[in-house]
């Protein structure tokens, strides 16, 4: 039962909104000579209907729940004067596709590429997002992860605040913009993954409590009440979330969903809501014939999200892991505060190269506790990793990137650790040229309580180590503004190399087959040896993260430099079976074959 208003062309439009709890749902429609009330009929699950011949795309309409004031469906499909305007009928029936050839990409096989397309270029929108998209073919990337794109409060939001899980946000193109750049992904072998949040709603716009008990008490998260998935009338709900998925997937041609922080998402059913979501993914999947793929964020480095359900698990297709990036982050960097505490040497490197978390099962000092399980034999495709992401730059009081924090040469150093990991690489927009603008957490909230409260939040969040210092005003169109990418790279020599050397990496990573090769590691004094075999050659990547040159000691055979990740010279040429490799730099070679 997909709610919403579903358009039938030459039969009007059906409306259908759950209320299990309410005993009469009226339709509001708009007209010249004022509103039309619709009386809707109710059926056992809940779920108010009602035809209407009459209404057609671009009409507009609200529900009157028990004589309330009229509020936006839930499930709107669009909302073009923003989180409490009236919600609008929509034909996603007229847009032509031309993506009939694009199956979707498996995970082993992804670069994936994220963004935010309020601030991926200048002008904000879909449309301009399209106009980038030859830029990321030439690059190698063949996936774009979008953060969510969800109707949010006014113009600007990282978009994990939206209210409208069925509603593309108006400001970056509505429906037609989204189904025009994944069109135009789709003609260009890129595939789109789309950033979901169902562990919450935004605070502001979010009406779903006049209809139902869309959330429980029983449970807190960081956002308040939880999602209630597992108490009365909880069925309703998870149809809700479930149909969602499906939603993007059938209207929209997304290839994939990102399910952000899974962690928050509590449900003590016999059948998880991410089983059952990819349960349901899976099922639309085979009866089209496309690949389709589950990520999650999980800050639980449990293993479970990831594992075939026969082994007890939920068989998600990959999820993030996050002691990659602190483990590679501290190392370059030197910070030891919040969770860096428990990262730092180069040891865990080594590790996290074998598998995925560190802490699997052992005492974080952090959390003062033992943290997560082994992902030991689960293959390395289950798992994103990265060198920053939108989180791991934006939560930063100044959103600074790994460039800026940490120079050029170590962020150079850090995409070939990345990119040549046995893992499925995330790179975050501008990080491919050297973007030096910052990724900044910004709003543009209406209610002012609210806006009090996002303010004071980040201050609080980032006091004990900015001392008087305060981050930007999260509410202010500058810090969104500042947050924008430059795309200047014909116009710096240094953005220029930074891009080929990343199309390089990429290149090199296909030709290796990460993902699929076998791996061994070594470390010693600062300096790992990775050599990576797959049916078609021998790699061998060499990272010193230490601040001197060091002398490595090759595998047996002879080999070709492909690839020096900072400047020429010492680590240029390999001699014998030794390589001097400069401080914080990487090598990447290739054996002859005989």
């Amino acid at each position: 039962m997909r709610p919403g208003a579903h358009y039938k062309k030459g039969k009007g439009c059906l409306f259908r909104v759950w209320a299990p709890e309410k005993e009469a749902v009226e339709l509001v429609l708009s007209g010249r000579g004022g509103p039309r009330v619709v009386p809707m009929k109710k059926d056992e699950s809940g779920y108010f209907e009602v035809m209407v011949k009459g209404a057609l795309p671009g009409q507009k309409y609200m529900y009157s729940v028990e004589g309330a004031e009229p509020r936006p469906d839930p499930a709107s499909f669009y909302q073009p004067g923003g989180v409490h305007g009236a919600s609008e009928v929509i034909d996603h029936s007229a847009f032509k596709w031309s993506d009939r050839g694009f199956k979707g990409i498996k995970t082993a096989d992804m670069v994936i590429y994220e963004l935010h397309a309020g601030v991926f270029t200048g002008k904000g929108t879909f449309e301009a997002a399209a106009g980038r998209i030859k830029h990321l073919k030439d690059m190698g990337i063949n996936a774009v992860e979008v953060m969510p794109v969800a109707q949010f409060p006014g113009a600007r939001n990282w978009g994990y605040d939206g209210a409208y899980l069925y509603a593309v946000q108006n400001t970056y193109g509505g429906t037609e913009g989204l189904k025009s750049f994944v069109n135009e992904c789709h003609k260009n072998k890129i595939a789109v993954i789309l950033d979901v949040v169902y562990n919450h709603l935004g605070p502001e716009g979010n009406y779903t409590g006049v209809y139902g008990p869309y959330f429980t008490s029983a449970y807190k998260t960081p956002w308040g009440d939880a999602v209630n998935y597992d108490g009365a009338w909880s069925g309703g709900v998870r149809d809700y979330i479930i149909e969602n998925a499906l939603y993007w997937l059938d209207e929209f041609h997304i290839d994939g969903l990102r399910l952000d922080a899974v962690h928050a998402i509590f449900d003590f059913s016999a059948k998880h809501i991410l089983a059952e979501i990819k349960e349901r993914v899976c099922d639309y999947a085979a009866k089209t014939g496309r690949i389709i793929n589950v990520i999650a964020e999980s800050d639980l480095n449990d293993s479970r999200i990831v594992r075939p359900v026969k082994q007890g698990g939920y068989g998600l297709d990959a999820q993030w892991a996050d002691d990659f990036h602190h483990s590679l982050h501290s190392v370059l960097t030197g910070e030891k505060s919040g969770y860096y505490t428990d990262f730092g040497g180069t040891a865990q490197l080594v590790k996290v190269l074998r598998s995925p978390f560190v802490y699997d099962g052992i005492y974080s000092c952090f959390r003062k506790r033992r943290h997560g399980n082994s992902a030991v034999n689960i293959p390395a495709c289950r798992f994103t990793v990265f060198s920053q992401n939108h989180d791991q730059t934006g939560n930063r009081a100044h959103g600074g990137r790994l460039i800026s924090l940490a120079g050029e040469k170590k962020a150079k150093l850090a995409a070939a650790f990345t990119l040549m990991s046995p893992y499925v690489p995330l790179l975050f927009m501008g990080e491919e040229y050297g973007e030096a603008a910052p990724f900044l957490y910004f709003t543009s909230h209406n209610d002012e309580a609210l806006i009090r409260g996002v303010r004071e939040g980040r201050k609080k969040e980032f006091e004990g180590f900015m001392g008087a210092l305060e981050p930007p005003d999260p509410q202010a169109e500058e810090t969104f503004n500042k947050s924008k990418l430059s795309w200047n790279i014909e116009e710096s020599g240094k953005k220029r190399e930074m891009a080929a050397y990343y199309r390089e990496l990429i290149k090199i990573r296909r030709e290796a087959g990460c993902c699929r090769a076998s791996y061994s590691t070594e470390e010693n004094r600062g300096v790992i040896r990775v050599e990576i075999k797959n049916k078609t050659g021998v790699y061998c990547c060499v990272y010193n993260f230490g601040g001197s040159d060091r002398d490595a000691a090759l595998p047996r055979g002879r080999w070709d430099v492909l690839l020096y990740s900072y400047g020429e010279g010492a680590g240029a040429k390999a001699a014998g079976r030794k390589i001097k490799i400069s401080p914080y730099t990487a090598v990447i070679l290739r054996r002859r074959k005989a």
